[in-house]
This record gives structure tokens, C-alpha cells and sequence, in this order.
């Protein structure tokens, strides 16, 4: 996500580091128009890659509403929905903070299954140049929410019954499958090169 909204024909790029990939992403974004922007992600060598679509339904005084449509490459590759609310902070000039609600659909994981998720997310940008985000989403069939932070058997058939022996959280080669709690983490941070081509724009011509 950008930190502001896109003026129609503005270009906006960096590259992030998350908790999702092992290497850097690439992304791109373009704004359409004055509320709309497109953005394009580049994985290495490919889990990360994606596109997505926003769009601004609110601005006025430093607040910003807008949705996301967005589609992702991993391991369990997802479908996003996200509705975002920012907020610039009067008393800390260059912050603005950010929280949204974020539903997820993957329509084939590791395991061969679909998991639907919901969640929430939060994140703030320092200026116009380090941004993070951070979130977890859930899917309230693969395990009770009561135990997102301490052990799960899915297998415990004695205190679960077989409610869950269809939701393993791990696959045969080790990796988290798209049932896991891992999966619904989020954890990322955003280095916008973009604001050091502004900068240099605005510096007066000799």
C-alpha cells in the first residue's frame, strides 16, 4: 500500500522484506486515477509475486478509507479483501497509522484443501520512505480460536472428537499447509524507493 493517495499517472516502488518470503519483493504501483492505483509484485524466485487493485472511498483531513482487491503467490496462494482506514497524526508530522479488516480466500493449498479466513491488521508509515504492517487471519474450521497461542492436536480425537482430523497443519514435507496458524501470519515491512526520485524533483534547478 501506498502512504497516501496516488495522483492519476504516478509511479510508486520499493521493495519489502516479510515474514511470508524468504527474499525480497519487488513491487510497483500506478495510480489510474485520482482514487484508484494498480499494483504489481515481483517474488524472487517467484512466492510473493502478485497484483492487486485499490481504491480510495473516503479522504478528507489526514483520514483515508479505501479497499483492496488482491491476489498472491505462495505456497498457499490467496485471493484478498481488505478494507483499510489511515490516518495521518497531527502531533507526529510524516506518521501516518493504518488498520484494516482482511478476509482471505485460498482455493488450494499445500494440502490440497481450501481455507476461508478472516482477521485484522495494523501498520504505520515513518515518513514517505519505512512502512510496516503486521496481522493474522483466521480459519475458525481448522482450530479453535481459543487455542491461536498455545498447542493444538488436530489429532486429539479424545478432546476434539474428528471435527478436525480433516485440517493437518502441516504437510508431509514439513511446511505449514493452508489450515496452519502460520499461514494466517502476517508480518511485513515496505522501503519506498520512489520518495528519493520526489525529493530530488523538487530540488531547485541551477
Amino acid at each position: 500500500m501506498a502512504h497516501r493517495t496516488l495522483e492519476k499517472g504516478e509511479s510508486y516502488y520499493g521493495y519489502s522484506l516479510s515474514l511470508e518470503n524468504v527474499f525480497p519483493v519487488l513491487y510497483y504501483r500506478y495510480g489510474v486515477s485520482d482514487k484508484s492505483d494498480v499494483g504489481v509484485r515481483l517474488g524472487l524466485p517467484i512466492y510473493g509475486s502478485g497484483f492487486d487493485y485499490s481504491r480510495v472511498l473516503f479522504e478528507e483531513e489526514g483520514k483515508r478509507d479505501m479497499i483492496n482487491l488482491g491476489w498472491s503467490i505462495t505456497p498457499n496462494s490467496s485471493f484478498d479483501f481488505t478494507y483499510y482506514k489511515f490516518s495521518q497524526k497531527k502531533k507526529r508530522k510524516g506518521v501516518t497509522t493504518f488498520w484494516g479488516l482482511r478476509g482471505m480466500l485460498i482455493p488450494k493449498g499445500l494440502n490440497g484443501g481450501q481455507s476461508t479466513r478472516l482477521g485484522v491488521l495494523l501498520g504505520s508509515y515513518t515518513g514517505d520512505k519505512f512502512g510496516y504492517e503486521i496481522g493474522y487471519f483466521h480459519d475458525f474450521a481448522s482450530m479453535p480460536i481459543t487455542k491461536l497461542f498455545s498447542s493444538f492436536d488436530y489429532s486429539d480425537t479424545t478432546t476434539w472428537g474428528t471435527r478436525f482430523l480433516d485440517y493437518p497443519h502441516v504437510s508431509d514435507g514439513g511446511l505449514p499447509t493452508e489450515y496452519s496458524r502460520l499461514t494466517g501470519l502476517s508480518l511485513r515491512v515496505s522501503f519506498n524507493l520512489s520518495a528519493k526520485k520526489e525529493e530530488n524533483s523538487k530540488l531547485p534547478k541551477p
